[in-house]
């Protein structure tokens, strides 16, 4: 980066690097407020399904499962049956 002498000393930042400073807090601040919004808008789902008689806690965990890989997920889930049968819970 040619800017990277501008950042050697905290002190003194090139009229560049204070742009692109500015820029990224700026980018991290709007984010921020995106990431607020989009927890809020969860908390009200979840509420809605806590209220229609669903089990929060279990949505949670589809909402995993099904992020993962189908063989990766059938991979896990049979390690967790091995070893649940090894201590004799299963």
């Amino acid at each position: 980066m040619a800017d990277d002498a501008a950042f050697a000393n905290p002190d003194v930042l090139t009229a560049s690097a204070q742009g692109r400073l500015r820029t990224i807090v700026e980018r991290l601040e709007r984010l921020e407020d995106d990431k607020q919004a989009i927890m809020g808008d969860l908390k009200e789902v979840f509420a809605e399904a806590k209220g229609a008689g669903f089990d929060v806690k279990i949505l949670r965990k589809v909402v995993r499962l099904r992020k993962q890989d189908r063989a990766k997920r059938q991979e896990e889930e049979a390690i967790l049956d091995l070893y649940l049968s090894a201590i004799g819970e299963i």
